[in-house]
């Protein structure tokens, strides 16, 4: 059986394959034929153990569907978008919202506002599954797993500097930490593109360069400083 052309292209290893768009891919399809393409799309995605190849997936599916099948003008414009989808969605229950509106679009056939719908779901599974993998990632650090195990206040590792518990007299305040910080800066990293992802696919591409800058506005300013500026001050409740 011949591969889709969409999932030969995020799991060919030929730059020549893996480099095309999904506007290239689709371009002169039907509707009919677009959403065929999907549907064995959406099946690669769920049944991929490989993350880059979930998430490409994801990418190409959100495209499709907001891009391509949205505004087709071989699809109504309007329709029913089941609640318990939207729910889902909100509550951020993605795999769900998904396999409700495909359940709505397979019932009561595509339109526009079923398509919308698909395509804000895969956009936010994408991001999601990203955010999963971060997670891991910073667990499998050493110095980072105590974000993950604190369950009580005495469990954290981070404790008030003893100075910010003195204070003047019992009825003063305790005194204020103020800190300025710089924001990060990345000289060599493509801003459009998310570094993890960006890390799976093309690992040259996510080798960075990153400063710390301050900042100011032109004209406006005497000088640069720190944009970042937060205090900490203990209550006494």
């Amino acid at each position: 059986m011949t591969r889709s052309p969409l999932i030969e292209t995020i799991t060919s290893p030929d730059p020549t394959v893996r480099d095309r768009s999904v506007h290239e891919l689709i371009a002169g399809a039907s509707a009919e034929v677009i959403l065929r393409a999907s549907a064995e799309l959406e099946a690669f995605r769920r049944e991929s153990e490989n993350l880059y190849e979930r998430v490409r997936a994801a990418m190409f599916l959100h495209a499709i569907y907001r891009y391509a099948l949205q505004d087709s003008p071989e699809l109504p414009g309007t329709g029913f978008i089941p609640f318990d989808g939207v729910e889902d969605l909100l509550d951020r229950r993605f795999e769900p919202a998904i396999a409700s509106f495909l359940a709505a679009l397979g019932r009561d056939g595509p339109n526009g506002a079923i398509a919308s719908a698909l395509a804000h779901a895969y956009e936010q599974i994408t991001y999601q599954t990203l955010a999963d993998q971060v997670r891991r990632s910073v667990r499998s650090c050493r110095g980072s797993r105590w974000m993950f195990r604190v369950g009580r206040p005495d469990e954290h590792p981070i404790r008030i500097h003893p100075r910010l518990l003195e204070r003047e007299s019992e009825d003063g305040l305790f005194p204020i930490l103020v800190e300025r910080t710089p924001v990060r800066l990345d000289l060599s990293h493509s801003a459009w593109s998310d570094i993890f992802f960006l890390g799976m696919d093309y690992p040259e591409g996510a080798r960075v360069l990153n400063i710390s800058v301050d900042l100011g506005v032109y004209g406006r300013d005497a000088h640069p400083r720190p944009p970042i500026e937060t205090y900490c001050r203990v209550i006494a409740e």
